[in-house]
């Protein structure tokens, strides 16, 4: 487990897209936050208290979030000197990137003099297994998108709170580094071997007789052609009862990618379909979720009215405008209502 508080980790990244682990952190558990560091060439902010580390642990603070992502997931020198220093300032240290913090020696000797850990999230926990696409019992939904970073673990924490607000049973299922830092558990699928994927889902989300949901959080699109792997094997492994599209409306192209552009909506959410139909020929997809952090409130208003009347389905900006909307939708499509009455056995 990962110790709080955190000091949450900016550094001098000045792409928004690249902080959203620590953002995530800070929007999901902010009370376990008590602050953020920045380099003052850094304009970003999450609006908490900015703290150098020492600082930091007289506030109380017992774990540096390297809630950054690097090109290539890599420790860069800036990050690595930054580490070293929150170890040396008396923090643990936890990352969500590809390249290891256990992996740099400075980093290793420095934990060690310091009495202090290193904790890498993206290392999988779980003996996997490879997946079977075998029929099993609960309820599942599973969030895609049409690209990468448009916001499918938001709006899975969204739909988490406004079912349990409902009665309902509700379980976010992570996926990723931010949201396994959130949940305190989950599976770091893009770092799992590809054959690997679909079952290690299988065994996030397992057979469920309660009446209540897993909520699983996607990853990477179908139409992106970096990503569109993983995207695949979550489709299978989650079989999902239900799926809702995350869409960026203001993007211009699939992320990182110029030549690529970016799919429609109606063809997202068909090809998803057809693809979840492998492992769970009934899913149905039941909203789409729009971020609107780009947009002002009267044109995101104005974009969600059109979505909706576009793809027939209840379209929303979960975070601003809650997920009641889907929520409704769910319990239509499946007749349902709460409280749960839970699955024979």
């Amino acid at each position: 487990m990962i110790e709080t508080p955190y000091l949450l980790y900016l550094g001098s990244t000045s792409d928004p897209l690249s902080i959203k682990t620590s953002r995530g952190i800070a929007m999901f558990r902010p009370d376990d936050c008590v602050g953020e560091f920045v380099h003052e060439e850094n304009s970003l902010t999450l609006g908490l208290p900015q703290m150098g580390f020492s600082q930091a642990v007289q506030a109380g603070a017992k774990t540096l979030i390297l809630g950054v992502a690097s090109a290539g997931g890599a420790l860069t020198e800036e990050l690595i000197a930054d580490a070293e220093a929150a170890l040396n300032a008396g923090l643990d240290v936890a990352s969500g990137l590809h390249s290891r913090l256990r992996d740099i020696p400075r980093l290793a000797e420095a934990a060690t003099r310091n009495g202090r850990r290193l904790i890498d999230v993206r290392d999988p926990t779980m003996k996997l297994k490879v997946g079977t696409g075998a029929s099993r019992q609960g309820l599942r939904l599973l969030t895609v998108g049409t690209d990468c970073s448009v916001g499918k673990m938001v709006t899975t924490l969204c739909i988490e709170q406004a079912m349990q607000a409902r009665g309902y049973l509700a379980d976010f299922r992570a996926t990723g580094q931010t949201g396994i830092m959130i949940a305190g558990s989950g599976v770091p699928v893009d770092a799992v071997i590809a054959d690997f994927i679909s079952g290690s889902i299988e065994q996030l989300a397992p057979e469920r007789s309660d009446g209540g949901w897993d909520l699983i959080e996607g990853q990477g699109s179908l139409f992106h052609p970096s990503f569109a792997g993983v995207s695949t094997g979550l489709l299978h492994g989650a079989q999902p009862s239900a799926i809702v599209i995350c869409h960026e409306p203001t993007r211009k192209h699939m992320r990182g990618l110029p030549h690529f552009p970016m799919p429609s909506l109606e063809r997202t959410i068909a090809a998803n379909l057809e693809q979840a139909r492998l492992t769970s020929p009934d899913v149905v997809a039941v909203g789409v979720a729009v971020n609107t952090s780009m947009l002002a409130e009267k044109e995101a208003r104005d974009m969600c009215d059109k979505i909706a009347e576009t793809t027939g389905l209840p379209c929303v900006d979960p975070y601003v405008h809650g997920a009641d909307l889907i929520i409704d939708r769910i319990e239509k499509c499946f007749a349902i209502s709460p409280p749960f009455t839970p699955l024979s056995t």
